[in-house]
């Protein structure tokens, strides 16, 4: 009795656990939404309101109304996650490769690279990027926000291909060299269909990273013109501070966004990048 009992509590307890977790990071984006709804200008509940009474769908258009901007911030936004989450998943990706193929002391000194490039604290960054920028005249463009997908926004993401890319068999990529495929072909139509999983995770974190940027913003971006999601919130919060309503409605606004691509890409990025592949 006791054995087969055992998994049923186990998988119980497992259950419970897994549940109160995910009611912890409900709890935060619930309280936005339903505080979303309530009448402009209301203070927030004293205590938990699970439904305002009445509804007030119109704080999503004052939004707009309160800062005209604020579909310019919209375009801005998409344009740069439409930019940028391709190239740091291909950037990201060719990286991971090289590392994944290396052998010996090129091995070892390319992971260190890339350990020592993640512990540096990105504030070190700000100025000697700043300076680049100015030089090349790409202050107050969005393509110095675009720029962190040219080294694929995070070291991580370039670990976490050339995790994937370790674990194909090396009698994969022996056979294409075998073939006459150059790297680049080796990578294109080895590695990259092999690391699917992979590309979705990364391509979820660079669109949630590259969404809500907002000091790379503040610091090259001065145009009404170029202001992105990120930085119209902080100024509706600056027009609005005691508008609770549709500050929320601004910030749901922001976060629907990020969570239909994690939903959309959370069966690609649960699945196991290689199932029973080990190197050789």
């Amino acid at each position: 009795m006791k054995r087969t009992s055992s998994p049923s509590l186990r998988r119980v307890a497992r259950a419970v656990v897994t549940a109160a977790i995910c009611s912890a990071f409900l709890a935060l984006p619930l309280f936005m939404l339903v505080g979303s709804l309530r009448l402009p200008g209301l203070p927030p509940p004293n205590g938990w309101e699970w439904l305002p009474d009445p509804l007030h769908w119109g704080n999503f258009e004052l939004v707009g109304q309160v800062l005209p901007e604020w579909s310019t911030a919209v375009r801005n936004s998409v344009l740069i996650v439409a930019v940028a989450v391709p190239v740091t998943v291909l950037v990201a990706s060719g990286a991971g490769f090289v590392i994944a193929t290396a052998r010996g002391t090129k091995l070892r000194f390319l992971i260190a690279v890339s350990v020592v490039a993640l512990l540096i604290p990105a504030s070190a960054l700000w100025v000697p990027r700043f300076s680049v920028f100015r030089w090349l005249g790409l202050t107050d463009t969005l393509a110095a926000v675009m720029a962190p997908a040219l080294y694929g926004t995070s070291p991580f993401y370039v670990l976490l291909f050339a995790l994937t890319y370790w674990r194909i068999p090396t009698t994969l990529f022996d056979a294409a060299r075998v073939e006459g495929a150059s790297p680049l072909r080796t990578w294109w139509q080895v590695a990259v269909p092999m690391g699917r999983p992979a590309a979705f995770a990364v391509a979820m974190l660079a669109f949630t990273f590259h969404w809500s940027n907002l000091v790379d913003p503040i610091l090259y971006l001065s145009s009404p013109d170029r202001i992105t999601l990120p930085l119209a919130l902080s100024r509706l919060q600056a027009f609005e501070p005691t508008n609770f309503p549709v500050l929320l409605a601004g910030a749901v606004i922001v976060t629907v966004p990020a969570t239909v691509v994690f939903l959309l890409a959370q069966r690609a990025f649960l699945t196991r990048t290689i199932s029973g592949g080990t190197r050789t």
